[in-house]
């Protein structure tokens, strides 16, 4: 008889939910708390991102020197292999 007494719960609180006027329903304290929670922790994961993205030491290399990086170890490929006969830097006689 468990499932008689959830029906009369149930009986009892439909019309205390009818007497809600759900025009005036608001989201109260506990949706502010929630919310102002939320704000403080993307203030403070930004605020971390900050400090993290200061640490970082990157320099970009200029486009000069990436394509004379390029070209040598495009020059460098055929003797690494061993197909070519001389290899980057020796000269042949």
């Amino acid at each position: 008889m468990p499932d008689m007494s959830a029906h009369q719960a149930l009986v009892q609180l439909v019309p205390l939910a009818k007497e809600l006027d759900e025009n005036k329903v608001t989201p109260g304290v506990l949706g502010f708390i929630v919310f102002a929670v939320m704000a403080l922790a993307v203030w403070a994961l930004m605020k971390s991102m900050n400090r993290h993205m200061k640490r970082v030491d990157f320099e970009e290399t200029p486009e000069d020197a990436s394509a004379n990086a390029a070209a040598s170890s495009d020059a460098r490929t055929p003797a690494a292999s061993g197909t070519g006969s001389a290899g980057a830097g020796e000269t042949t006689k």
